[in-house]
């Protein structure tokens, strides 16, 4: 199998926010600078807001930088569980009021029926992501991929479009949001960052489940963990 990712342990959630906001201001400011755009896959979920908050104040031209979601359930933006919803409430405030977000829901009855529409609304955001912000939940999924689910098979092949409609197996953790779309093993792998942000002993006892051997069905987190284990895993209490 390789190597295994090391985690980064921090005494807080708010320094962990801090320093990871470090790190993505870092390389985004850096893509700018080589390329004139940046890119940085966004991730919905309560870990990553104290991270899109603090990066909200920092000096970066937001106004070149394109933040599309790395998955979102299929609801509009108005309505209760939207990511994109999520993440302008919580990242396009102060300076980065004028980031470019780059929603996926689109007003069609299934993912599946939206997929085209959110491979050509990404199709701009380039080849490669500059960053990417993942979380997990303790059911081991990241984005949405979740075990088991219908759909997964695509969302992790090596070859496959850059989004995949995902239908979920209900549960503790996809509450009635079974219906998903997803950024791909296949586009997400390919970013230059990934950080993946963890907190909690629940959900680090997780990821040291994910880390052992075993099938990426049952915890689909492990498609990452093995095929880029140079990302950054950020945890706190």
């Amino acid at each position: 199998m390789g190597r295994k990712p090391e985690i980064i342990a921090f005494e807080s959630r708010q320094q962990m926010a801090e320093r990871v906001a470090d790190l993505v201001e870092v390389n985004i400011c850096a893509a700018l600078h080589e390329k004139g755009t940046a890119s940085l896959g966004a991730s919905g979920g309560s870990t990553p807001a104290d991270l899109y908050k603090t990066l909200s104040t920092r000096d970066i031209e937001w106004d070149r930088v394109a933040v599309p979601l790395v998955d979102e359930r299929w609801v509009a933006p108005d309505l209760p569980g939207s990511n994109e919803a999520f993440i302008k409430e919580t990242l396009r405030q102060n300076t980065a009021h004028n980031a470019n977000i780059i929603g996926l829901w689109s007003d069609v009855e299934t993912p599946a029926k939206g997929l085209d529409t959110a491979c050509q609304r990404y199709g701009n955001a380039g080849e490669m992501l500059d960053v990417v912000v993942l979380g997990m939940g303790n059911d081991g999924h990241t984005a949405s991929w979740f075990p088991h689910a219908d759909g997964l098979a695509d969302a992790l092949s090596a070859e496959t479009a850059p989004f995949a409609a995902i239908s979920a197996k209900k549960s503790e953790v996809t509450g009635a949001y079974v219906d998903r779309l997803t950024m791909t093993l296949s586009l997400i792998s390919r970013a230059k960052i990934i950080c993946l942000l963890i907190a909690g002993d629940k959900k680090r006892q997780t990821l040291m489940r994910a880390l052992e051997d075993g099938p990426v069905e049952e915890m689909p987190v492990r498609a990452i963990l093995r095929s880029r284990p140079d990302l950054w895993i950020c945890w706190a209490p």
